[in-house]
Order: C-alpha cells, then sequence, then structure tokens
C-alpha cells in the first residue's frame, strides 16, 4: 500500500513539474510575442492565442496520460504498452469505462492517476483562462495608451 502511495505520489509531482515546465514555455512564448500581440488587429491575434495555447495545454495533458502509461508498461502490470496506454487514458480522464482493471495489489494507482487527471484538467483550464485573460487585458491597454510617433 505505502509503496502505491509514494510510487503514485511521484507520478503526480513528475506531471505537475513537466506541465510547469510548459507553463514557463508558454509564458515565455508570449513575452517574446508581447509586442505583436497588442497591435492591431487583436481578435485574429487572440484567436492565435487560445488555438496555441490550447494546443499546449492538450500537449502538457497527453504528457502526463503518457507517464503514467509508461508506469504501468514499467511495472509489468499490463500485458502489452497499449493496454497500459489505454488504462492510463481513460484513467486519467476519468472516464473510468471499467473494462481494464488494475491487479489488486497495484489498485491504488488508478485513483491516484485519476485524481492526477482530475487536478491536471482544473489547472491547465485555469491556465487557458489566465493567458486569455491576460493578453485581452494587454491588448485593451494598448487600445487605450497607443504608442506616441
Amino acid at each position: 500500500m505505502f509503496i502505491q502511495l509514494a510510487l503514485g505520489s511521484a507520478i503526480i509531482l513528475v506531471t505537475i513539474l513537466i506541465g510547469g515546465l510548459g507553463v514557463w514555455a508558454l509564458e515565455t512564448r508570449l513575452l517574446v510575442g508581447h509586442a505583436w500581440l497588442v497591435r492591431p488587429p487583436h481578435r485574429i491575434k487572440m484567436m492565435a492565442v487560445l488555438s496555441g495555447a490550447a494546443l499546449a495545454v492538450i500537449l502538457l495533458f497527453t504528457l502526463g496520460v503518457w507517464v503514467w502509461a509508461l508506469t504501468f508498461h514499467l511495472l509489468g502490470i499490463f500485458d502489452g504498452f497499449e493496454v497500459s496506454l489505454y488504462f492510463a487514458l481513460v484513467t486519467y480522464t476519468t472516464l473510468g469505462f471499467g473494462d481494464v482493471l488494475l491487479p489488486v495489489e497495484w489498485r491504488l494507482l488508478a485513483g491516484l492517476a485519476s485524481a492526477n487527471g482530475l487536478l491536471s484538467m482544473g489547472i491547465y483550464t485555469a491556465i487557458l483562462v489566465e493567458v486569455v485573460r491576460q493578453v485581452r487585458i494587454l491588448q485593451a491597454e494598448a487600445m487605450r495608451n497607443p504608442p506616441r510617433p
């Protein structure tokens, strides 16, 4: 039981670290593009920011699934990697079909993977909203205070 909890907690920390690095990269990219983002036209740029941020969130979420799948595979819990990936995806997204189950000695990992996915979805949704909000604030400020020639 303690091994499962320790391992699951370590995997959660790894996925949060991956997410943090991804958010750092996204923020860096937005800072580099700041001058471009605040110049008109704003709507098309906001659409580009939203699309790019959404793709980044999907990538980070997918990486979390792959970390869990790799863990299940390396532990030899399932017969093949495809089953490990399927179980990780269904569990991480909290879909939980129940057609594939962990052996009793590893079943606590399912709950931890599910909690990790739920936490990640909340964090990434908040980040997505914050990215759009911050860019919109910068664009509004640029419209109120245009640069002087």
